[in-house]
């Protein structure tokens, strides 16, 4: 499990161990940062490991722990990501290489330092925490966007190229839900072009206060639900495992445009 310091991971690997599936965390920095929340995941039983899946190094090592201390490997969870909020136009080459190194290219790293052992054995489950913003594009969020829409295409082409191994790639898409992912959004770092922009540069501040608003008034929007789909999903037997699972409710001003929590088979 990638990014268990917070959010949906540190739920998803505390739902996991009580349903007693072993489960290797992995993090940045669990003797410095994350201390706190390596030390709640270890006495729950968790086995903490340290991986920055920018760094192709650490993310072999990693993997390779986790296998030597779990004992094998039978589930990637490739959930470690970060948001982003603002104009797209101001987030520079930079910003976006930041976001792509994260939320795709670290999911690559992952997946080729595990795959390797899950063909050998014959059987594996990739899942690939995505995202709503996977699947259609709203404003002020662009380069994650981006990620999302290509980390979609990853598990798609996995799908196909992996299937003759008894390796199955899915998805699962959350919706927007409060947890600590909110609070740690990239904002672009060119701030130049503002001013061009006129009254309309406050236009995502008050999008992204709004909803965050939204969020807080709709208590069904609990992100225990996405650590839940996820034991779910390795819990179904394989033959009748879901390639693609939406968590998500979609507004639109005050009107709610579209209602879904399903799984689909394409």
């Amino acid at each position: 499990m990638t990014g268990a310091s917070g959010g949906f991971g540190k739920l998803t690997v505390l739902s996991l161990l009580e349903k007693g599936h072993q489960v290797a965390a992995t993090m940045r920095n669990p003797l410095g940062k994350n201390k706190k929340i390596a030390t709640e995941l270890k006495d729950a039983g968790a086995i903490i490991i340290e991986m920055d899946v920018t760094d192709t190094e650490s993310v072999n090592s990693g993997v390779q722990q986790a296998i030597d201390a779990l004992g094998g490997l039978d589930v990637v969870v490739n959930n470690a990501g970060r948001g982003v909020s603002g104009m797209q136009e101001h987030f520079t080459p930079e910003d976006f290489q930041q976001i792509l190194d994260v939320n795709v290219i670290g999911v690559q790293r992952v997946n080729r330092a595990a795959l390797p052992f899950l063909r050998k054995q014959g059987r594996g489950l990739l899942i690939h925490i995505s995202s709503l913003l996977g699947r259609i594009a709203l404003p002020f969020y662009g380069p994650y966007q981006s990620a999302k829409w290509a980390v979609e295409a990853m598990a798609e082409n996995y799908r196909v190229e992996l299937s003759g191994f008894g390796v199955q790639s899915t998805i699962i898409e959350p919706g927007g839900y409060p947890t600590s992912f909110m609070t740690n959004l990239m904002t672009p770092s060119d701030s130049n072009r503002n001013e061009s922009y006129g009254d309309f540069m406050d236009v995502p501040a008050m999008a992204a206060a709004g909803f965050e608003e939204q969020l807080k008034n709709t208590p069904e929007q609990n992100p225990q639900k996405v650590a839940d789909a996820v034991a779910h999903l390795i819990e179904t037997p394989a033959k009748e495992r879901p390639f693609r699972t939406t968590l998500w409710i979609l507004w639109v001003g005050e009107m709610e445009f579209k209602t879904t929590m399903t799984s689909l088979n394409s």
